[in-house]
């Protein structure tokens, strides 16, 4: 299940969609509210639905139970967004062990794996990515994010990632952003509100006609003329600027460059290519940086997919800009996450290494050194002096990460606490961060577990498992040497009990 179409929520930003929690409220175009929570969990009950629906057209006896259920996700995004879609996708009716998270462009990645040159646009006769030791960079331009990843094949036909996953707000829907700032310049931002909000259909069938032209415009193209709805323009001008659509027009900024005719709208070329500048540089800025980056040099390939890479612009732009780089295109660029999805579905260990995006670690109190620690942090624990909110890192930013590393530590349950182990995972953007409370430090999740043998032992192993597109944790008591396994699901942003 995956959106590449390009369109969305005009308010949807990147850092939203990052830190979605079961708190985060979504406001449609009209400005109503519901929580996220209910809003992604319909969307993926809907789809689960129709899908349930057709396939048991062909085999009736097919039950929810039978099916390995794959979600896709940017892979910019952070491990609590990803668990708020495995939330979501329960609340929907899909079981969690039934459930894959995939991330965006390496499915996208996997896809090409079983792709034939004839079916990458871009690529030379007998030049394909599956040649072992072949470094390619897979960019998803999709609606709302461009997410990129960097990929080595290894001797055993598994991908290895040899750079974290990176990305930006620059989908289709910032061109979208970008072309309504236009409009909204010319008629005002109280006339737009209203627009949007008391002529959704409208708004909504611009938007699909921009859609269009944005996705086969290139520069060869002359002025562009979208059909328009003029009715509501006219009404909206009239009653917040007390003059038709047209006026407003020759009134603002855009009048040499925009007019309107027989209900369509013209617009000139440089005008209409201004909307998309934002985001090329912004898209072409990110791919130069990464290809800067150590273990990166040797990149011959840029796989461009996602319903975004369809536009003309946006390809010639690319090519243009890495003019040393082979820029290829599977021919169903747009469908390309979502059939990878399925083979990753089957082959979730395609992707044998990954990198680590940030730090991970534990808060720990350690012997105060006065030449290393903050005094901030001083704290006087029956008579000595500790170092309290030590970041003890479990695994380190851009730490290889092979399938299924496994990272053991110990913790302790407070006498207070009655055996209610409360563990807490921190996440640091820094590469070797010193306090859990410093400025890009975060909580990744919380996990809680009631001892069943609570006062003969404290000592609590945890053992965490990275290198999948999700974090798992299994906990052992010491005293009984019960394992309780947490899932990915587990790991919350907030206190979970078993």
């Amino acid at each position: 299940m995956n959106n590449e179409d390009g369109y969305g929520n005009q308010n949807v930003s990147k850092k939203f969609l990052q830190n979605l929690s079961k708190e985060c409220i979504i406001e449609d175009i009209t400005g109503k509210g519901a929580t996220a929570l209910d809003v992604f969990s319909l969307l993926i009950k809907a789809l689960k639905d129709h899908f349930l629906n057709k396939i048991r057209e062909q085999i009736t006896e097919i039950q929810i139970g039978d099916i390995r259920w794959v979600l896709t996700v940017p892979a910019i995004w952070s491990d609590g967004a990803k668990q708020f879609m495995r939330s979501s996708a329960e609340k929907a009716g899909i079981s969690s062990n039934r459930l894959r998270i995939a991330l965006e462009p390496e499915a996208a990645s996997i896809y090409c794996q079983y792709l034939p040159t004839e079916k990458l646009e871009g690529a030379e006769k007998g030049l394909t990515v599956t040649a072992i030791g072949t470094k390619y960079m897979v960019v998803d331009l999709g609606g709302g994010t461009v997410d990129i990843t960097v990929h080595e094949k290894k001797n055993d036909g598994n991908l290895k990632e040899i750079y974290h996953a990176s990305g930006a707000d620059y989908g289709g829907t910032s061109v979208d952003r970008e072309f309504f700032k236009l409009i909204e310049s010319i008629i005002g931002t109280a006339a737009m509100n209203e627009f949007k909000g008391e002529y959704v259909e409208s708004y909504l069938d611009l938007l699909r006609d921009f859609e269009i032209k944005k996705r086969n415009f290139d520069t060869e193209t002359g002025d562009i003329k979208m059909v328009i709805p003029l009715t509501a323009f006219d009404e909206v001008c009239e009653k917040h600027l007390k003059k038709n659509f047209k006026s407003a027009i020759e009134s603002s900024m855009f009048r040499t460059d925009i007019a309107t005719k027989l209900g369509k709208i013209c617009i000139k070329k440089e005008t209409f290519i201004s909307t998309f500048q934002q985001t090329i540089v912004g898209i072409t800025e990110l791919i130069g940086e990464i290809l800067n980056k150590n273990g990166v040099d040797g990149l011959s390939q840029i796989i461009l997919v996602g319903g975004f890479s369809e536009c003309t612009l946006v390809k010639k732009e690319i090519k243009s800009t890495f003019p040393d780089k082979k820029v290829i295109i599977p021919t169903d660029s747009g469908m390309a996450v979502l059939k990878g999805a399925v083979i990753f579905g089957n082959k979730p260990d395609s992707i044998s290494e990954r990198i680590a995006k940030c730090t991970y670690g534990f808060s720990k109190r350690k012997k105060f050194d006065p030449q290393k620690h903050d005094r901030s942090h001083l704290e006087i624990v029956g008579g000595e002096k500790k170092c309290t909110r030590v970041f003890e890192p479990i695994v380190k930013r851009n730490e290889i990460l092979p399938l299924g590393k496994k990272v053991t530590s110990i913790a302790r349950c407070k006498p207070e606490e009655n055996g209610l182990l409360t563990l807490r995972i921190y996440q640091s953007e820094k590469e070797n961060p010193m306090y859990t409370d410093e400025d890009g430090c975060s909580v990744l999740g919380t996990i809680t577990e009631q001892l069943t043998c609570a006062g003969i032992s404290d000592k609590v192993k945890v053992k965490l498992i990275f290198g999948e597109t999700e974090i798992r944790v299994k906990i052992k008591e010491r005293a009984t040497h019960k394992e309780e396994r947490k899932n990915r699901d587990d790991i919350t942003n907030k206190k979970h009990n078993s």
